[in-house]
């Protein structure tokens, strides 16, 4: 009994650096946009992070940190 199983794509995603910001975590994640953009759209793919945290934006190690919008 042979049963293999495809596995789904999984949405990209990283961990916060110790100490690490916002910005430098767009910079990293998303080289190729300007750092603005990079920001704006981590902030929305993450609003569990950026919404409901005080203070606001506080990245820590163990955050799951979208770097793409969900897949359709």
């Amino acid at each position: 009994m042979d049963k293999a199983m495809a596995l789904s794509l999984q949405r990209r995603f990283t961990t916060p650096e110790p100490d690490e910001t916002l910005e430098s975590l767009a910079a990293r994640a998303l080289p190729d946009l300007p750092l603005e953009t990079a920001m704006e759209q981590i902030r929305g793919w993450n609003l569990h992070i950026f919404l409901m945290r005080r203070p606001r934006g506080l990245l820590l190690g163990g955050d799951v940190v979208f770097i793409e919008p969900p897949q359709a």
